[in-house]
């Protein structure tokens, strides 16, 4: 899919509704931006609740925590 908006006097940029479809975002989301070369990455900020179990499996050896930094 290929789409295309442009930038308004205010910097504004409105995501096409094919997009927003897609991807699933609503309005009031909050997003976090990239810097990727002369581009930028867009990507939705992640809900405490989606973050629950994304190291499960993590290996732990040499885990250090405040106590034994230095």
């Amino acid at each position: 899919m290929t789409a295309t908006a442009t930038l308004s006097r205010k910097y504004q940029i409105s995501i096409p509704k094919a997009v927003r479809e897609e991807q699933h975002w609503e309005a009031g989301q909050e997003f976090v931006f990239i810097p990727k070369g002369k581009g930028v990455l867009v990507m939705p900020v992640p809900e405490l609740d989606q973050l629950a179990g994304i190291a499960k499996g993590a290996c732990t050896d040499d885990y250090r925590d405040r106590k034994n930094r230095y």
